[in-house]
């Protein structure tokens, strides 16, 4: 008698999963053959253990939020320390010291720039796209409240994410999120992306930066008196496939906005916390925005919770008798407590552990690490990064005019050759990535190079 093939010890999560739950991001047709279905259990620092015994490094930071380490015990003793007393009060007519505290906190933190008044007021929400929708909705109403009417008008960058609520999704510009929904939308302005990767033969990166500005320019000369707002994350374009830019790009954004009467708001949710290597992107160009949108590692990546920093400008052009004239954009779980001492915490680990010193440390390892990387595979066509994010961009025979055959699906054979490896490297089409903890070490990232090397090989083998 043949022996019983054994049942995997995640395989009844997985059946009860797949009876129930509708995944995002996924086509859940290819649940469960094609695309990998892993339960997991518990999370201890840049580990993630499933049900069936393995352990899996955390590449992308479970989607960029987390910062220190899943189950850091800091946070989640302040979490049950909160929840022993308060874990939610209505914020609309009421407040709680952890809110109160955070605000505090993060605008002695945010960006500054010589000249200009610093960021005064916090505005909560749920998530990164109802914190952007909501930024936008302020400068929008801010125009409104002034009596001009004209100014309705957004512009955003190609190639831009700022989230999938239908307000976000309207400056985005992924075809891939869009699409479908356009008819959807409220229509806006698209400025060309500073993209590096997009830059002319000779040209470094500051001039194609500089050359976008100046289509940048254009967009506002053509529109004069329209533009409400220009939306734009510093730095890195992530869900755009971790596309970089000069900061060049960001002190001409800004002067720009300034000599057109316009709002700057700048999208921090994924490249704020030290991901680009400083607390937030915009430092890099010595500029800050009048409107600075946070979510993702604001708690460490433990709960929900975004925050708006807006101008003391902007927060008056709301005070009036009438309530028409108020921001009644609302989120019940508003200043959450738990979420608030949450990021609180996160803050302190940051002043405790010297973060921002010791990321230094490790991105000049991770750079050494993905240069070799990228030498050994013919198919690397680039190899960039900002702070704690590496990306590398596959094409055939690393030409940049020759990507892959999407039919291929090579970034997807990659990600299954990594997970197979006990690696979490989920791509940007055929863009791989890393963005982990903080806390990885030079194990892990002796490990995560060694697997992104093999599952580009494996990947790139159909070529």
């Amino acid at each position: 008698m043949l022996a019983e093939t054994p049942v995997p010890a995640d395989a009844p999560w997985r059946a009860r999963d797949l009876a129930v739950l509708w995944h995002p991001c996924t086509q859940m047709r290819e649940h469960p053959d094609v695309l990998p279905l892993v339960p997991i259990e518990r999370g201890e620092g840049a580990w993630l253990h499933g049900y069936d015994g393995r352990r899996y490094l955390d590449a992308v930071s479970s989607w960029w939020t987390n910062l220190h380490g899943h189950a850091e015990p800091r946070i989640a003793e302040a979490i049950a320390r909160q929840a022993r007393s308060l874990e939610q009060v209505i914020l609309a007519g009421f407040s709680h010291a952890t809110a109160i505290e955070l605000a505090e906190r993060l605008l002695a933190i945010a960006p500054r720039q010589p000249g200009r008044a610093p960021l005064s007021r916090v505005f909560y929400a749920d998530n990164g796209s109802a914190g952007g929708g909501g930024g936008l909705k302020m400068a929008f109403h801010r125009f409104r409240n002034r009596g001009e009417e004209p100014r309705t008008r957004f512009i955003a960058l190609e190639n831009g994410y700022h989230g999938e609520t239908l307000g976000a999704l309207a400056v985005g510009d992924i075809p891939l999120y869009r699409r479908v929904y356009a008819p959807l939308l409220a229509e806006a302005l698209f400025a060309p992306s500073p993209d590096a990767y997009m830059a002319r033969p000779g040209e470094s990166d500051e001039q194609c930066a500089l050359r976008a500005a100046d289509a940048l320019a254009d967009l506002f000369d053509q529109h004069p008196g329209e533009i409400c707002a220009l939306i734009l994350e510093p730095r890195l374009q992530c869900a755009g496939g971790m596309r970089m830019h000069h900061p060049a790009y960001l002190r001409r954004a800004r002067e720009l906005c300034d000599a057109n009467g316009v709002f700057l708001v700048a999208d921090e949710i994924a490249t704020g916390f030290g991901r680009t290597g400083t607390m937030f992107a915009c430092e890099q160009a010595g500029i800050a925005p009048d409107l600075l949108c946070l979510s993702k590692g604001l708690t460490g990546g433990f709960l929900p919770l975004a925050a708006v920093l807006a101008s003391q400008t902007i927060y008056e052009g709301f005070l009036d008798d009438s309530r028409e004239r108020a921001f009644l954009h609302s989120h019940s779980y508003t200043g959450n407590p738990l979420a608030c001492a949450a990021a609180l915490a996160s803050l302190d680990i940051f002043e405790v552990d010297g973060v921002l010193e010791r990321n230094r440390t490790t991105a000049a390892r991770m750079a050494t690490l993905a240069a070799q990387v990228g030498a050994g595979s013919r198919h690397v066509a680039d190899v960039r990064q900002a702070g704690m994010v590496v990306a590398f961009e596959l094409a055939r025979d690393g030409a940049r005019d020759t990507p892959f055959d999407p039919a291929l699906r090579v970034g997807l054979r990659a990600y299954r050759a990594a997970l197979e490896r006990g690696v979490l490297l989920r791509p940007l089409g055929d863009v791989l990535y890393w963005m982990p903890p903080y806390c990885i070490d030079e194990a892990q990232l002796q490990l995560l190079a060694e697997t992104t090397a093999a599952a580009i090989a494996e990947a790139t083998a159909c070529a």
